[in-house]
């Protein structure tokens, strides 16, 4: 690393220069620095910096979990533009809407398999109120306690809060109590009014989302965070972004991972836009772990990059593949995302973090460890006869 440091200053520009003296030195970059590595530093140089970060956090050790994913409708009363995967209301035929036990059949249908955690996010409609939400965890918590609930994200927390007339320190008390553990990172997209009006001006505004992470967080809990790049947006709007969830976890520490999500462009209102190359995306990876000091992992969610992407932003500050997943999620399958059929097994998640000559760790939700594939333990014999066991 420092053979690299020193090759790599000689080329850098005075702000370039100061911008690494920061990050080697345990320093903080300025919104005005991350905006110049967007514009003006090239991809080996935020790399470069991106992973003396992550090693210093993590070493070689790369994360990920076995999960599934429930998604109780892809009908909603919004319109984002967007998104290729809701159906309105209007054209209910072409989606589906699960029922309490329909729901539940699914949760039941991994009762044999080592799963961890189950995330649960849809669209919104009003039949899913904070009733429905109560009973399910309720019942899930009941069925397999030692299950992670993971679910919900601010945009429909937003709405059955508001269709039940309470707030959202009161509403999200009563999801804690009825057990939900942990929210997702979904509905960030673009924070900044002037982008977020233009793709999702009818559901809740970057504040709401960020003052309901804020009350989670409040109550003791935990959340991740995410951010929809690659559309409209500039690089201005997506620091102001970053910027935001960094002054919001100075303030409780709450949030776990941060997800950069790519915007796929198949079957939407903006599928006139062409998507971001891989060099935009591993760039876009380096300078979030970069700016966010006071966020411990960086995630790239594979079943939208797909696992090659995936594998090579672990070289650009990724420490986490997400999960197995088993083909349980369509969002961004129905956006076009290079994962049609989004399904991992344990054996080859591991395989894939330890091809680039790193250390596969099993975690749970909150990032315990499960199994240590880098131990002796699960050399290769080993690690066949443990995989081979029914796993999603």
């Amino acid at each position: 690393m420092i053979a690299e440091r020193i090759l790599i200053e000689k080329t850098l520009t005075k702000q370039a220069k100061d911008i690494a003296d920061k990050v080697f030195s345990g320093g903080r970059i300025s919104s005005e620095d991350c905006i110049y590595l967007f514009n003006e530093a090239d991809l080996s140089m935020v790399g470069m910096l991106a992973n003396h970060i992550r090693n210093n956090k993590h070493g070689k050790r790369t994360y990920f979990n076995r999960n599934f994913h429930i998604e109780p409708t892809n009908v909603c009363i919004y319109t984002c533009s967007f998104c290729s995967y809701s159906r309105l209301i209007k054209k209910r035929e072409e989606g589906w809407e699960y029922s309490h036990d329909e729901i539940m059949d699914i949760v039941k249908s991994y009762d044999e398999k080592p799963v961890t955690e189950v995330h649960i996010v849809g669209g919104v409609l009003p039949q899913y109120d904070v009733s429905f939400y109560e009973n399910l965890f309720q019942a899930i918590k009941a069925h397999r306690p030692d299950l992670h609930v993971k679910a919900l994200t601010p945009v429909e927390y937003h709405y059955i809060f508001k269709k039940e007339k309470i707030s959202y320190k009161e509403g999200m008390a009563r999801m804690k109590e009825a057990g939900l553990d942990s929210l997702p990172g979904g509905g960030a997209e673009i924070f900044h009014p002037e982008i977020r009006e233009q793709i999702a001006g009818d559901k809740c505004t970057g504040d709401q989302w960020l003052q309901i992470h804020e009350i989670w967080h409040q109550l003791g809990a935990r959340s991740n965070a995410t951010m929809l790049y690659g559309h409209i947006e500039k690089y201005e709007h997506r620091v102001h972004h970053l910027e935001q969830l960094r002054k919001l976890q100075d303030r409780t520490g709450g949030f776990q991972t941060f997800i950069p999500l790519k915007f796929r462009n198949k079957g939407n209102q903006m599928s006139h836009l062409a998507e971001v190359s891989v060099i935009e995306d591993l760039k876009n990876y380096a300078i979030s772990r970069i700016y966010l000091d006071n966020f411990d992992h960086i995630k790239a969610y594979w079943p939208m990059i797909g696992r090659t992407v995936a594998q090579m932003s672990l070289s650009f500050g990724v420490d986490d593949v997400d999960g197995t997943i088993d083909d349980t999620t369509k969002i961004y399958s129905m956006a076009g995302s290079e994962e049609q059929n989004p399904a991992l097994s344990t054996a080859e998640l591991v395989k894939l973090i330890r091809s680039v000559g790193l250390q596969p760790i099993e975690r749970d939700t909150l990032y315990h460890v499960v199994n240590d594939f880098s131990s002796s333990q699960f050399e290769e014999d080993g690690l066949n006869g443990y995989l081979s066991l029914p796993v999603v």
